[in-house]
């Protein structure tokens, strides 16, 4: 199937590893041209190596804390025109609300909801302008289905999903796409730092209590990134002009709802 977006370009964020690699593989494998950003140089330019040898698109990375201004603007600067921009950031740390103080507060609204806004604002108008723009932001399955120890995440990133509703819907006209990608359980380094954490507080052994999650879902399984990545890339399609506004549970059905 093609996809119309062969020979676009792309901002993908926090693309070294994990989910944003997978968006980022997915949209090169469709032709479309990179800038790709993480804070970890090599593991960046490694991922940027391998996205060239697998499909031939032009891949720059810029090694540079997204969630910073400073790093935005060098983003930006690397693809001041894009057709598409992928948000994507580290989640908030798994915790007790008790456990965190306003610092904590307000860098989760600054990584998970400032930041992404912000890089929409930068490119946007420019989307207008060419007619043409496809937005996801990749948030999380608890925005739907608040996790008690993702009580940082719910909270900012359900400013983001509010931000966008309204915005979503004011661009459309000009075949701009913007919508929300929700993962779920997927086997990324971040997820399994994180059932570590809770194994640990459980008294379990990683291995028992990851059996015991993956049981749950009613996949049977957990995700990956490379089919994480091929539903962002449709929604990036020159199809999905019509797709505003939503927001896409990707989970194995762990999220329990008709709607």
């Amino acid at each position: 199937m093609d996809y119309g977006i062969s020979g676009k370009s792309a901002i993908v964020c926090a693309a070294s590893q994990g989910l944003g690699k997978g968006c980022a593989m997915a949209l090169a494998h469709e032709g479309v041209n990179l800038v790709i950003n993480a804070r970890g140089a090599d593991a960046l330019n490694a991922t940027a190596d391998e996205i060239r040898r697998s499909t031939g698109v032009s891949v720059i990375a810029i090694a540079a804390d997204i969630t910073s201004h400073a790093g935005r603007a060098q983003v930006v600067a690397a693809c001041p025109t894009p057709d598409i921009l992928v948000n994507n950031a580290g989640g908030p740390p798994i915790g007790d609300f008790r456990d965190w103080d306003e610092t904590a507060w307000q860098k989760a609204v600054n990584d998970n909801m400032v930041t992404p806004i912000m890089l929409i604002r930068a490119v946007v108008d420019g989307m207008i302008e060419r007619r043409f723009g496809r937005i996801v932001n990749i948030t999380s399955r608890s925005v739907k289905a608040p996790l008690a120890h993702l009580g940082l995440s719910n909270g900012a990133r359900a400013g983001l999903t509010g931000f966008v509703a309204g915005l979503a819907r004011q661009v459309a006209k000009h075949n701009v796409a913007i919508n929300n990608l929700l993962p779920g359980p997927f086997l990324t380094d971040r997820q399994k730092d994180g059932l570590r954490k809770l194994a640990a507080k459980a008294g379990q052994d990683y291995d028992t209590f990851l059996a015991a999650r993956v049981a749950e879902n009613p996949a049977g399984r957990f995700g990956t990134p490379d089919e994480f990545g091929k539903a962002c890339a449709f929604l990036c399609s020159a199809d999905a002009g019509f797709v505003i506004g939503q927001n896409l549970v990707i989970d194995g059905g762990s999220v329990n709802a008709t709607m």
